[in-house]
């Protein structure tokens, strides 16, 4: 089983979430809605990038929940597209025993005038083929 889990506030990391949780043929959810992961799933985790890391909401939903031998895959969008949320992200889950299996990053837009067009119809594509991937393990 497969779930996708995602923090965005302009949008980007929504439409990714929803890319790779359509290829894994299950709903993308929201992290303000969402308390905690299902038991045993393999979870994909996402999120936009606020000042160099993953937005708070993302952090505290790391910080209390148990990753301890659960397969997770990651994913995130910023402004620059160097993937500086996604590598935060995986410094939090490690020392709380999850597996990191795989991460994607791509461009999102920033702030109303930034990156416009991302992710574009190409780094849609590639986040569904990640997910391909991530399922085949």
């Amino acid at each position: 089983m497969f779930e996708v889990v995602y923090y965005s506030m302009c949008g980007s990391t929504k439409r990714i979430a929803e890319a790779i949780a359509g290829e894994l043929g299950v709903k993308a959810e929201d992290i303000k809605t969402k308390k905690e992961p299902t038991k045993d799933s393999f979870l994909f985790l996402g999120s936009g990038c606020y000042r160099g890391k993953p937005g708070r909401k993302m952090e505290e939903f790391i910080a209390r929940n148990d990753f301890k031998g659960r397969s997770v895959a990651l994913f995130g969008t910023s402004g620059s597209g160097k993937g500086d949320e996604v590598k935060a992200m995986e410094e939090l889950l490690k020392p709380k025993g999850a597996l990191i299996r795989g991460s994607f990053y791509c461009k999102g837009k920033a702030f109303l005038f930034f990156n416009r067009g991302h992710p574009s119809n190409e780094e849609l594509a590639n986040a569904r083929e990640f997910a391909r991937e991530m399922k085949k393990l």
